[in-house]
């Protein structure tokens, strides 16, 4: 989920010049066309933007929180290496066209429990045959939960049911199934959401602590500083982290963020406490001005 606003929402699918519009599992699905390229388009389900493709340039993202995750899988791996990449959440598969341009021979897996929107993803927004993406249909832990031991180099977390991440994709067992799941050495990063007070991001930071010894928070620093709801990016490993050469990327972004680690991520942290599946609870809701 990114900044932005859904424009004319309303029932049933409706194609014009300006928009696709299509009930989904998850709501309403809008595909809003960019005005500025020619076959770019933004993915909103009830009003929250999901994703930004650009089908002339899948190796061009617009969102903020999507480029510090291009980030990671650039940073991921020596230039133009192959990944294995698994995704929970699908969107419009962003990320793992992001990949696929900047990695040939990469493989990826994508959890979606939308099946709907999949269906409109891939037959408006298809993607390239070549790349080596299979689509696998249902609940993001359960699938995760089917992947070999070591398999991956680097999980993505970007999961909504509408502008919320699920409750238990939250937890410490989550997180640790995630780590079973990557090779000695690879990255789990998620993209979370939260505003003032943040509770729930401060719990996510810890709780990921408490599964993997390494990480850090990429974040716009009005949202770090709890001024507005928006993004952060949390990465994650059980080796050394690039923080450095992250943190130059992400400074110098069209949007420039901040990169917190160490003592300054445990300062932020505050003490907060890790999040059992017994205890998990959705991400917040974003309040109602979060995406004019």
């Amino acid at each position: 989920m990114a900044k932005g606003k859904a424009k004319g929402r309303g029932g049933g699918r409706a194609r014009s010049a300006e928009q696709i519009r299509e009930p989904v599992d998850g709501g309403l699905a809008e595909l809003v066309p960019d005005r500025e390229r020619p076959r770019a388009w933004t993915l909103l389900v009830d009003g929250a933007p999901q994703s930004h493709v650009d089908l002339d340039d899948p190796a061009r993202l617009d969102f903020a929180y999507q480029r510090r995750l291009g980030h990671i899988a650039d940073l991921a791996a020596p230039p133009g290496s192959p990944l294995r990449v698994v995704h929970l959440g699908g969107g419009a598969f962003t990320l793992a066209r992001y990949v696929a341009a900047t990695r040939p021979r990469s493989t990826q897996q994508i959890a979606e429990l939308d099946a709907a929107l999949v269906a409109l993803v891939r037959r408006e927004l298809p993607l390239d045959s070549g790349w080596r993406i299979r689509v696998r249909g249902g609940d993001a832990r359960a699938v995760l939960g089917r992947i070999p031991d070591g398999w991956a180099d680097l999980v993505i977390a970007d999961v909504f049911g509408g502008a919320r991440t699920p409750a238990h994709l939250t937890s410490a067992e989550f997180a640790a199934d995630a780590r079973r799941v990557l090779r000695p050495g690879g990255w789990y990063a998620a993209n979370l959401t939260d505003g003032p007070p943040l509770a729930h991001l401060r719990a996510q930071v810890a709780t990921v602590r408490s599964v993997f010894p390494e990480l850090c928070l990429a974040a716009d620093p009005a949202v770090l500083r709890g001024k507005r709801f928006g993004n952060a990016v949390l990465l994650a490993a059980d080796g050394p982290l690039p923080f450095a050469e992250l943190t130059r990327r992400v400074a110098t972004d069209p949007h420039p963020g901040r990169v917190e680690h160490g003592r300054g991520l445990a300062d932020f942290t505050g003490g907060a406490a890790p999040v059992a599946d017994a205890t998990a609870q959705p991400s917040p809701a974003p309040p109602p001005d979060a995406f004019d």
